[in-house]
């Protein structure tokens, strides 16, 4: 046979040789065709630099774009919004549907109680809908997922401590989605005054039993653990966003001017954008999916079956239903 002769020349005539690692490749060529989906949500008050932030993430201009709103009434909304753009990202032939979901409105009001309500309903809203694609008899091959898998938390670089409206969207919301909260503009910031700030964040969430992305309870061995606890140690990630390039020593690297020199975004002693970069895309973007359906996703299967007692039917009649109900418990 063809194929055994090829077998034996790639495996140096090894008798005992099956085959079974080819389903990696077999894998990956699947993964290649289908693409890939990742669905980030950005939170925080106006002036964060958010959209700055996704775009030197994705390295192109992947935010709203607030050049359009010019009367200055209409750029701070009255309620919370919940605004999401799509974008096809290819890289080196590996394509990804990337879906960035912007809150604008969310801290600016003087009155911010109850302002994290839309961003929760929105949150339920998606599993609601993959739920109901999920009971259909007659199923996608492949259910479109607008589920959120991570929401990155913007904190103010005030320096002090977190604030009640901060504590209160985290508290809430890390039961229902990933959260990575960072330090937004944080070159406002010496880096003694940094250190300390993070220091009294992670002691603030320990202390209201807010558990943050990566969680310590889903770590899979030792090996994860080791990983993990590294980045737990380092979260809040103190971040500086940057669109524009600039040449240092010959290099072409994205950064912010100043009078006393170039802040690079990338360089690891400058700011931890770097890292934040690395864990959302390089290192756990899977493990943030799979966090996002076999534990997020699940605990709100679950909780709609028990409301339904395992009847399918009902619970796709009380689709609609459920998330009016939903949203008046959270009024």
């Amino acid at each position: 046979m063809h194929g055994s002769k090829d077998g034996e020349k790639s495996h140096g005539g090894d008798f005992s040789y099956v085959g079974i690692d080819a389903i990696l490749e077999q894998m990956r060529r699947k993964a290649m065709k289908q693409g890939f989906e990742l669905n980030l949500m950005v939170v925080g008050q106006s002036g964060l630099g958010k959209s700055t932030l996704m775009n030197t993430l994705f390295k192109s201009k992947v935010s709203r774009n607030k050049s359009v709103q010019s009367n200055p009434e209409e750029r701070i909304p009255k309620t919370v919004e919940i605004k999401s753009i799509s974008h096809d990202i290819e890289e080196k032939g590996v394509r990804m549907k990337l879906t960035v979901i912007d809150t604008p409105g969310f801290g600016d009001q003087i009155n911010n109680e109850n302002c994290w309500q839309p961003i929760m309903k929105f949150i339920n809203d998606q599993y609601e809908a993959y739920l109901q694609e999920e009971i259909n008899i007659n199923r996608k091959k492949r259910i479109p997922d607008s589920r959120v898998h991570c929401c990155i938390y913007f904190i103010p670089p005030t320096g002090h401590c977190l604030r009640p409206l901060d504590v209160e969207f985290m508290r809430r919301l890390s039961k229902v989605v990933n959260i990575v909260p960072v330090i937004a503009k944080a070159d406002t910031l010496t880096l003694e005054e940094r250190d300390s700030f993070k220091q009294t964040i992670r002691e603030e969430l320990r202390a209201n039993g807010i558990d943050v992305y990566p969680q310590k309870e889903f770590d899979e061995d030792a090996e994860d653990r080791m990983i993990n606890d590294k980045i737990r140690e380092m979260i809040p990630f103190a971040v500086v966003g940057s669109d524009q390039e600039y040449q240092v020593n010959g290099k072409r690297l994205l950064g912010r001017k100043t009078k006393w020199g170039t802040i690079e975004v990338e360089n690891i002693a400058h700011c931890e954008f770097a890292y934040l970069r690395d864990l959302l895309i390089r290192t756990h973007m899977q493990n943030i999916k799979d966090i996002t359906g076999s534990i997020h996703y699940e605990t709100y299967r679950v909780r709609r079956l028990n409301e339904s007692n395992g009847h399918p039917g009902a619970l796709q009649a009380n689709g609609v239903a459920a998330q009016h109900e939903a949203l008046s418990h959270e009024m």
